[in-house]
């Protein structure tokens, strides 16, 4: 694991997030954890055609799902965002956790599952 994905996991591990209604409330939240770390980030990234990320954190692609997502059409999402050379590594933030691979289009991905005591899954 290379140091900005560390440093992005590092600072999202730390979400303490309450019941949201809606999801720009976690991205709020997603927000404020990664500028207490000083991680520079952008929001809402277009990284190709229908591709807008909800963060990028210098090569580190951030999305975050409330609810439980479908998988198939998740994990086509997040593909989208692999095939983006500005992209090196991406992290799904959600309320659920959820069966995903390690790596996505050979590129390394993680999920920040609040349900599982705020953890990180590989």
């Amino acid at each position: 694991m290379d140091t900005e994905m560390r440093a992005v996991l590092s600072a999202l591990q730390g979400l303490r997030v309450p019941l949201v209604k809606e999801e720009r409330e976690l991205h709020a939240l997603i927000a404020q954890a990664l500028a207490g770390e000083g991680i520079a980030f952008e929001r809402e990234v277009p990284l190709g055609a229908f591709a807008r990320v909800d963060f990028l954190c210098g090569s580190i692609a951030v999305e975050a799902k409330k609810g439980k997502p479908d998988r198939r059409a998740l994990l086509a999402q997040l593909g989208r965002y692999a095939d983006s050379p500005r992209v090196s590594g991406l992290v799904l933030v959600a309320e659920r956790s959820a069966a995903l691979p390690q790596t996505l289009r050979g590129k390394p991905l993680y999920l920040v599952a609040l349900n599982r005591l705020w953890g990180v899954a590989l």
